[in-house]
């Protein structure tokens, strides 16, 4: 399962110039890092997952030893590794660029990690069922929407979405926080199993 990660990874190191420019842009921009992390995650999953779905390459994972429950896995797994990787790498330039502290609060990280898996539970399920070119689609509507939205009408909407981190980091009652955490990994469990089943029910 290792090596199905370590695929992801490699199948994208030419963009990750790209990432590496992009993202510097977003923080010079005061964009909010949370954000930034929470996009670009979600953004490298669903790249790797869309690599498996061209030239048959779910033909070519299928017929090498491993099983159709792991290689579903490995994007569920690997969620939350490059979700990890983002993070640092976002943080460290935020520091370089901004001075700002590389102090990550455990509220931050949860946060993160929460808004991807919830993110994953919807969307690994529908890209397994049908295809991530419809999902494409809708992302890049989304980010339109988001610039214009920006541009014109709500022009401190990275403000406001900073204040919304602050108000969840100065909330003291760890129930809740245990609460959500668990009902989230419910859900992305529960999504889990979903996109295993759906996967084991293709024929390729």
């Amino acid at each position: 399962m290792v090596n199905l990660i370590l695929k992801d990874i490699l199948i994208q190191k030419n963009m990750l110039i790209i990432y590496i420019a992009t993202i510097i842009l977003y923080l010079l921009v005061s964009v909010s890092p949370v954000f930034i992390v929470f996009v670009y995650s979600i953004v490298f999953i669903m790249n790797a997952f869309s690599s498996d779905e061209k030239d048959n390459a779910n033909i070519l994972l299928n017929s090498l030893p491993y099983t159709r429950k792991e290689i579903v896995s490995s994007k569920y797994i690997g969620a939350f590794i490059f979700t990890g990787l983002f993070m640092c790498y976002t943080y460290l330039l935020d520091f370089l660029l901004n001075g700002q502290e590389v102090l990550v609060l455990w509220k931050e990280i949860l946060l993160i990690m929460g808004l991807v898996m919830i993110a994953m539970s919807f969307i690994l399920p529908i890209s397994y069922q049908f295809k991530t070119k419809h999902l494409a689609i809708v992302s890049v509507t989304l980010f339109g929407i988001y610039m214009v939205m920006v541009n014109y009408f709500v022009p401190d909407f990275n403000n406001q979405v900073r204040a919304l981190v602050q108000k969840f980091m100065a909330v003291q009652e760890l129930q809740l926080y245990l609460i959500a955490t668990v009902i989230i990994i419910i859900l992305y469990t529960g999504s889990w199993l979903l996109s295993i089943r759906i996967y084991e029910r293709k024929a390729f």
